[in-house]
């Protein structure tokens, strides 16, 4: 709100909600509210909810440990016996047991009859998801740089493990690093955009257009996904010249080399490859700031003909639901990153029609947290 603005004095709802918050803060009210049949089970809902948000960390590295002790991929054939998973592990029977114990009170394993240990529900979805794989060992860099959550957030952007780690964040000139500086990156996001690709494709049909363009499209992975359902698409990648190259070498071993082009450069300034109808920019406009997300969108308009569509997927602010994936995860990564923040669909759609694009629209997804999408097209 603005220092100038007039105040509006709150209506009955708010002072209702003012209320309810003050007693909600009453140690006095939270004891009676433990202690009375209708509001009990409220109570212990808030104090689980409240535990777990305390404990989180302490989650995290019960699914790290069994990640990095290959569980899931232990029990991935069928149940295992006590004794013989735990010599497969390399544990004391002591530190096995409270690490299964852990995992199985998070739903990642499950006991079964005979002594035996399953995978739970949660670690079943562990089971070929190198994407979720990668983001947990990921988290190892992103753990260390909000260590002192505090510091981060009184401190200039920048300058952390994670802004280290996708060094465009930090560079001057972006399209001199070299393969070195881009190889973790890429593959980070090679191995987590399969869920992404399955959230756009079953959102979006591509059959409508004859050209696909990529912007910061990594090794092509998002591409290749789109060339399995669509096998007349032309298709164009976009992105610095050392990742550029690892997508034309990705292109070659598909056998798609025929109709799948790498360009290198920086979509911020140096001009577009020619010919698409359809331009795409899948988890990228959030990794940026305004004025950068802005000139990024402005490389897309300038690839499409009037009337040719451009494609943003990305998590957005104030999706229902995933209010904790946007504001709170994505709201300190950037933060750590240096760079970007979560826009809700509104924001996202204004830098659209700055950018020279009519019509945003959002697209249902089937999963919201992971991605939702937006088309627009070029005016």
């Amino acid at each position: 709100m603005s220092g100038t603005a007039a105040m509006v004095p709150p209506g009955l709802p708010e002072r209702l909600r003012d209320l309810y918050d003050r007693l909600l803060a009453s140690p006095r009210f939270r004891q009676l509210a433990t202690r009375f049949p209708l509001t009990r089970p409220m109570a212990r809902r808030r104090v689980r909810a409240l535990f777990d948000l305390c404990a989180g960390f302490v989650y995290t590295q019960t699914l790290l440990a069994c990640v990095r002790l290959r569980v899931f991929e232990i029990l991935r054939d069928g149940p295992v016996a006590h004794d013989a998973l735990v010599a497969r592990l390399g544990l004391s029977a002591e530190a096995a047991s409270t690490l299964l114990n852990a995992a199985e009170s998070l739903k990642l394993l499950a006991r079964r009859r005979g002594g035996r240990w399953g995978l739970g529900a949660l670690g079943a979805a562990m089971v070929d998801n190198p994407g979720v794989t990668a983001m947990v060992e990921h988290h190892a860099l992103v753990y260390r740089d909000l260590a002192d959550p505090v510091a981060l957030l009184r401190r200039d952007r920048g300058g952390n493990g994670l802004s280290g780690y996708w060094p465009y964040a930090e560079v001057e000139r972006p399209a001199a690093l070299p393969d070195a500086q881009v190889a973790a990156y890429t593959a980070l996001m090679a191995a987590s955009q399969p869920f992404i690709a399955e959230e756009v494709l079953a959102a979006y049909d591509f059959s409508r257009h004859r050209c696909l363009l990529d912007l910061g499209g990594g090794d092509g992975s998002f591409l290749r996904a789109v060339a399995a359902r669509h096998a007349d698409l032309r298709l164009m990648l976009f992105d610095l010249p050392a990742v550029a190259e690892r997508g034309r070498a990705a292109f070659a071993a598909a056998g798609l080399a025929d109709r799948a082009e790498a360009f290198g450069g920086d979509f911020t300034e140096d001009p577009m490859p020619a010919g698409a109808d359809i331009v795409s920019l899948v988890r990228i406009v959030h990794d940026h700031d305004d004025g950068k997300a802005l000139a990024i969108l402005r490389s897309a308009r300038s690839a499409l003909a009037p009337g040719g569509t451009l494609l943003v997927a990305e998590p957005m602010s104030g999706t229902p639901g995933a209010e904790p994936i946007t504001e709170a995860y994505f709201g300190f990564y950037l933060l750590a990153m240096g760079t970007g923040r979560p826009r809700s669909a509104e924001e996202l759609a204004a830098l659209l029609r700055q950018a020279g694009f009519a019509a945003p629209t959002l697209m249902a997804t089937r999963t919201p947290l992971l991605a939702r999408v937006m088309v627009a097209k070029a005016v």
